[in-house]
């Protein structure tokens, strides 16, 4: 069930980190309540989150490295450079506050009773 609870909340919170702060916490809940458990939920909210900014990050990186395959040239070069390099930067800030917001909701979540 934790692995189950971790792989849906990466992809929920893939998708809704984009709503300022609800939407990491709505990820992270979803998680918990699928785990269970207030350790759990703690657990599975945090990884979530961490992996959730990853994966997006990532995809992220690629659309800078694309968009300046696409420009071509040493401008698109640079430009893609440097947007892979500042997102590539946030990855960490981005799984900080993704995994503290998916922890939080996943703590909530976990207190609420399983799904079976």
């Amino acid at each position: 069930m934790i692995i189950l609870a971790i792989i849906i909340g990466a992809i929920l919170m893939a998708f809704l980190e984009g709503i300022p702060i609800f939407g990491p916490l709505i990820a992270g809940f979803v998680a918990g309540i699928i785990a269970g458990g207030l350790i759990r939920g703690l657990l599975v909210g945090f990884l979530s989150g961490t992996i959730g900014a990853i994966l997006s990050a990532i995809f992220l990186t690629s659309a800078g490295g694309f968009l300046g395959s696409i420009l071509g040239g040493l401008p698109g070069s640079a430009l893609g450079g440097i947007i892979g390099a500042v997102i590539g930067g946030s990855i960490i800030l981005g799984a900080l506050y993704l995994g503290i917001l998916g922890l939080v909701g996943g703590l909530f979540g976990g207190l609420i009773r399983p799904i079976r």
